[in-house]
């Protein structure tokens, strides 16, 4: 990973996949407009260390496992879709945003690392990275390294999100406004799940 030919571009690779749209950053963005960006950060650093550390287990063998087992890699997708349908359809059905309410606690550190082993696009990414970036020599500290800096990519990439989220807080106290961004917000999730679940159930 010391190569530039190959840290360069596993950087704008980890930059674009933490910071376009998909399960994650929908999330995140919710949570911005729901609860503010100070109250969002635990789940944005939450995203990050799970990011990394699923990085990890899938460079250092997990990859191989589910490779033995797709079946098990399937059912594990099936699960995160069921899960992903269940927020999906939580996000409708919120209410307009209450500026003289105290919000419900939003997913914290713990939660939004755990997310990312049912998230689709992040099984993608980790996988996509383990296979096309990170050098055999030496590979262990080579996973490492590469954990580290996707996780640090996604602290921006997926942080900026939370910043869109907040600037919409106000906008979305009127009804009409909310209903429509969360039915918005909703289908987002959905839709972002789909070119990653196709990956995983074509292979």
């Amino acid at each position: 990973m010391t190569d530039l030919s190959v840290l360069l571009p596993f950087l704008l690779f980890g930059l674009i996949m933490t910071a376009t749209p998909g399960p994650n950053n929908a999330l995140v963005l919710a949570s911005g407009a729901q609860v503010g960006v100070r109250r969002t950060l635990p789940l944005v650093l939450g995203i990050a260390l799970g990011v990394g550390l699923q990085l990890v287990v899938i460079g250092l063998g997990l990859g191989a496992f589910f490779l033995a087992l797709p079946g098990l890699h399937l059912l594990v997708s099936a699960l995160g879709l069921g899960y992903l349908l269940l927020l999906a359809w939580r996000i409708a059905r919120s209410g307009p945003i209450r500026l003289d309410a105290e919000p419900a606690a939003p997913m914290g550190l713990l939660a939004g690392a755990a997310f990312q082993w049912i998230n689709p696009k992040a099984w993608t990414v980790s996988i996509s990275a383990a296979a096309a970036y990170i050098p055999v020599e030496h590979h262990a500290p080579n996973v490492i390294l590469a954990a580290l800096l996707l996780a640090m990519l996604s602290l921006p990439g997926v942080g900026v999100w939370a910043l869109v989220g907040s600037a919409l807080r106000g906008w979305l106290a009127d009804a009409r406004r909310a209903r429509r961004f969360n039915l918005g917000m909703a289908v987002a999730l959905l839709v972002s799940t789909l070119p990653p679940l196709y990956q995983l159930f074509a292979a």
